[in-house]
């Protein structure tokens, strides 16, 4: 573990690499799993905010979910997470011709047409962001639909903090991912670089 500002960096998101590869995977993060992607209140209400901008995007299961149940509901775990179709994908996905799941709200940003609304547990994954007291842990999420990513990543030698930098940015600020940028590269150099 490393500790920049008030944050724990697990090891795994230096050493592990990571790329995710929808030519392989298809998307599937969005569909498997037991509830939809986590969500930060903030992130719910700009959602709603868009609501009229992002129904027209959305499949037609994901708008009707959505217009019935609202755009997010609190899990077994008391989590708030997006709505799900019928209990399976999120309702926020849609589809291309081969059959590739993408985030529609991500899509619509990339168009022009949404200010950037993907929910910040769906752009950072596989990491996954957990309070212990007043630190945040940063945890790579290990999972059997994402191993062509960590081969994918593998191959192009691309470590998983690097493949999150904008993410992280986003989240954590410029100088806190050049923190975390300078200690990879030293504990790398220690270490052999033995990334996996």
């Amino acid at each position: 573990m490393f500790v920049i500002d008030s944050t724990l960096i697990s090891d795994d998101l230096i050493e592990r690499h990571f790329v995710c590869d929808l030519a392989v995977c298809k998307g599937q993060c969005c569909i498997d799993g037991d509830a939809g992607a986590p969500l930060l209140e903030e992130e719910k209400i700009a959602i709603e905010e868009n609501l009229d901008k992002i129904l027209p995007l959305l499949t037609p299961g994901g708008r009707k979910a959505v217009e019935e149940e609202g755009v997010a509901y609190l899990d077994k775990d008391e989590d708030l997470v997006t709505t799900l179709i019928e209990g399976q994908n999120c309702a926020f996905t849609t589809f291309t011709e081969d059959g590739t799941c993408l985030c529609a709200l991500e899509k619509g940003y990339r168009e022009g047409l949404l200010p950037d609304l993907k929910p910040s547990s769906c752009s950072l994954y596989p990491v996954r962001l957990s309070k212990l007291g007043n630190m945040t842990a940063l945890n790579l999420h290990r999972w059997k639909i994402c191993s062509c990513a960590e081969k994918n990543g593998r191959r192009l030698k691309i470590p998983a903090y690097i493949f999150l930098k904008n993410s992280l940015i986003k989240k954590f600020g410029q100088a806190w991912f050049d923190q975390l940028d300078l200690t990879a590269k030293e504990w790398l150099k220690y270490r052999g670089d033995k990334t996996q």
